[in-house]
């Protein structure tokens, strides 16, 4: 099992100039971990990290965008993996860190959480490219093809917490936190 902090400083070392939507505990990690990342926090809207992926990925066709979602938060919102399936935008890589809780409301047991297959519902859904990773050496070597491939792409990493980061929520729901992602955007090429 890999540690979800250390899946994300490989992501950040792969990470270009790709928009990136965080939720809950990913998102607390990713802006400590790549701050100056065009940096789309959605705490607070449990289960819509992937809508607003697929909207900016639908919105921005010229950028990739990332999606680190959870598994408690994905489950809260299935049918998007259908509607960004169907939509394929070629622009979208979707991440769900599934370590079986929900987290942000205490750690409790997700439903099913040793029997579904995240990887298997986005595969049934029709994403173009699904993968699954659970070992760091392998998830990192796989980054680069994943981040250019044709999307939409899913990516399961089976992940335990990790290092423990603050949960700066008056930043994550701040005016700054907005400012920051529109300075960000502001910088992107094209």
């Amino acid at each position: 099992m890999m540690k979800r902090d250390e899946c994300l400083d490989v992501i950040a070392r792969h990470h270009t100039n790709e928009i990136v939507v965080a939720v809950y505990q990913a998102a607390f990690q990713w802006v400590v971990i790549k701050p100056d990342a065009p940096n789309c926090i959605a705490t607070g809207a449990m289960g819509q990290g992937s809508s607003h992926g697929l909207g900016f990925a639908l919105g921005m066709p010229q950028h990739r965008v990332l999606v680190l979602d959870g598994d408690g938060s994905l489950l809260m919102n299935l049918g998007t993996l259908v509607t960004i399936a169907t939509a394929a935008p070629p622009n979208l890589v979707h991440f769900v860190c599934e370590n079986g809780t929900y987290e942000a409301n205490g750690g409790h047991p997700i439903p099913g959480k040793d029997v579904l297959s995240f990887a298997g519902m986005a595969s049934a859904a029709g994403y173009r490219e699904v993968h699954e990773f659970s070992e760091l050496d392998k998830l990192d070597a796989a980054l680069p093809g994943i981040l250019k491939a044709r999307g939409p792409v899913f990516v399961t990493l089976k992940i335990v917490p990790g290092k423990m980061y603050p949960e700066n929520f008056g930043y994550m729901h701040s005016p700054k936190a907005r400012a920051d992602f529109k300075r960000a955007l502001k910088r992107l090429p094209g």
